[in-house]
């Protein structure tokens, strides 16, 4: 039988699990897919039979930690990935689940529990995280008088909110009467270290109850293969980047544009790298050498001076160019140069928090130091400095069709502040310094959460002003791959028609090719009136709604602090006018559209 007759017949499995057993199924080579169908009925016949399967308790009463994650971008997810692996290493049982696919009223069966989470926006859950953590405040949480707990936070300390959704997740958790055994851990966008030694002290913490539950009930529980990843992992990483060609950058806004948009075209020829139409791309850059010599002559530091990093020894210059973080600032940067300075306007900030807010907003770590120079020891310096980390950007091509390519959609960061020029890092560096042929180190991000409909004949609308495209050209381009037959709706908005219209002749194209069935664009400023998508969303509200009952996946891109709270709105307004609920039940309506995975949102 065909997955895609299921629907059509009587099956068993709901519309969800149709769903993602398609998707598992699409992923798997012929080798794979015959692998889980023995598992599947190996564990059928056992099931009837009575006994346990490998890597089921073999009590419903067993000790089991379950790991409980929300990701944004998948780091969280890995985490929590390397928390399970180490958890079975020992011997003891463990079950990972996204909260996204988490029933939160199994919570009053568990009794270890851990939570890895990522913070974003202003101090708001994931998407994959939103619906358990609102369930935690609720009248339906149950008590969790003796369940063990820990949690694990990522975030990014230059945001005021930093790792608020783990600390609101202990909190809740705590309300309800969990236990903390383990102090939570809040860790900054370079915490490869510190997540290792937290996961050790969780597990110690963990592990003498959840033997002694374990033995209790039937002893060691084994790995589940079945949902772990069946697909083959590319051994280029965020940790092993590839060195890949920068093939091509290309602008593609107009000369009279108030931005500066880039089409980037890198290949991937000679690696094992792979990806799908919603996952990012991690790009390491390097520093601007100019401002690097200028924050050496600033600090009196010799460039040819050697520093160690981790491991690793080399130039201090080389160092900075290549591996430490000098555009964007965070407070922990301006404590330690203001210690080892002793430069009093910065020590009064670091009593401040306010204060350091405002202070670090429209500064790089240049500024910082050309504003406060001092003589410094080159190791000195080093140490004040985190890592560089990569920036993820959208991917925008498929696979299916550019093949050993990878496109992205991205805008040159530039601003004047203090008297000069100042550029984003990774946009400055790809845009301004770069030269087509130079090699750039690269990774794929998996992204789950922003995936086409497993079924070709579902339609969608995407939402994408911007650099928001992005993904949605993949989309296009999958569809168009797959000779997909679901209708296909674009939004797109940018300020002018004539300067900023982002791939305005393949958007056409597939206009005219029957690919989109309908595009509507909103330039903001070709008429008195502004007009952005949510205004278009509006203006189309029956046929937006129409499109979502008749099974539609809603997709947004873009900027989360106004643009994607902008739509968010607008679909409630768009819901209550067609069905004439309230705005609490039309919220409830896209709850529930974004549990069946039919309200996607990739926003930054």
């Amino acid at each position: 039988m065909l997955l895609g007759q299921l629907n059509a017949l009587a099956s068993p499995l709901s519309q969800e699990q149709v769903q993602k057993l398609q998707g598992l199924v699409a992923e798997l080579n012929p080798i794979q897919q015959a692998w889980v169908s023995g598992y599947l009925a190996a564990n059928a016949n056992s099931a009837a039979l009575g006994a346990p399967i490998a890597g089921t308790p073999a009590s419903s009463e067993a000790a089991v930690l379950t790991i409980l994650y929300g990701s944004q971008t998948g780091n969280a997810k890995a985490e929590a990935t390397k928390l399970k692996e180490q958890a079975e290493s020992r011997g003891l049982a463990a079950k990972l689940v996204s909260m996204s696919d988490y029933k939160p009223t199994a919570l009053k069966k568990e009794k270890f529990l851990t939570v890895v989470v990522s913070t974003y926006g202003e101090g708001e859950p994931p998407e994959d995280a939103e619906t358990l953590y609102e369930f935690l405040i609720t009248k339906k949480a149950p008590k969790l008088d003796g369940v063990k707990v820990a949690v694990l936070g990522l975030g990014d300390s230059s945001y005021e909110f930093f790792c608020q959704t783990a600390k609101d997740f202990e909190e809740r958790l705590t309300n309800l009467g969990a236990d903390v055994i383990y102090q939570r851990a809040d860790l900054d966008v370079d915490y490869d270290d510190e997540a290792a030694t937290w996961i050790e002290g969780a597990l110690n913490a963990f592990e003498p109850d959840l033997k002694a539950q374990q033995d209790a009930t039937g002893g060691q529980v084994l790995s589940m293969p079945f949902g772990t990843s069946t697909t083959a992992a590319s051994q280029y990483t965020k940790q092993n980047p590839f060195a890949a060609e920068l093939s091509l950058v290309q602008k593609i806004t107009g000369r009279d544009s108030t931005k500066d948009v880039r089409h980037i075209e890198i290949s991937l020829e000679g690696s094992d790298i792979t990806y799908t139409p919603g996952d990012s791309l991690g790009i390491y850059f390097l520093n601007d050498e100019a401002c690097v010599d200028e924050l050496l002559a600033q600090t009196q530091i010799d460039p040819t001076s050697r520093v160690k990093l981790g491991d690793e020894e080399l130039s201090v210059r080389d160092a900075l160019i290549e591996k430490l973080e000098l555009t964007q600032s965070y407070p922990g940067f301006v404590e330690k140069y203001a210690t080892a300075t002793g430069t009093p306007e910065l020590l009064k900030l670091v009593e401040d928090k306010a204060a350091m807010r405002e202070y670090i907003e429209p500064r790089q770590i240049f500024d910082v130091v050309a504003q406060n120079p001092a003589k410094l020891e080159a190791q000195t310096l080093v140490d004040c400095l985190r890592k560089l980390q990569a920036r993820l950007y959208s991917i925008a091509s498929s696979q299916s069709e550019v093949e050993d390519e990878v496109h992205l959609t991205i805008a040159l960061v530039e601003f004047e502040a203090f008297g000069t020029e100042h550029l984003g890092g990774c946009s400055g560096y790809l845009a301004r310094r770069a030269q087509e042929g130079c090699k750039v180190k690269v990774f794929s991000e998996h992204n789950d959460n922003f995936r086409l409909p497993v079924n070709d004949d579902t339609p969608i609308i995407m939402v994408g002003p911007g650099t928001g495209i992005a993904p949605f050209r993949a989309f296009l381009q999958e569809r168009d791959a797959r000779e997909a037959t679901g209708k296909n709706w674009l939004f797109f908005g940018n300020p002018h028609f004539t300067q900023d219209f982002l791939y305005q002749v393949e958007i056409q194209g597939y206009l005219k090719s029957g690919l989109l069935s309908k595009v509507d664009v909103a330039f903001s400023r070709d008429q008195a009136e502004k007009v952005y998508v949510q205004d278009k969303l509006r203006k189309n509200s029956k046929e937006v709604f129409d499109w979502l009952e008749a099974g539609a996946h809603f997709y947004v891109c873009g900027d989360a602090n106004r643009m994607a709270k902008d739509v968010h709105n607008a679909l409630i307004d768009i819901i209550s006018e067609n069905t004439g609920k309230s705005n609490e039940e039309a919220d409830q309506y896209l709850k529930d559209l974004r549990s069946a995975n039919r309200y996607q949102k990739d926003v930054y």
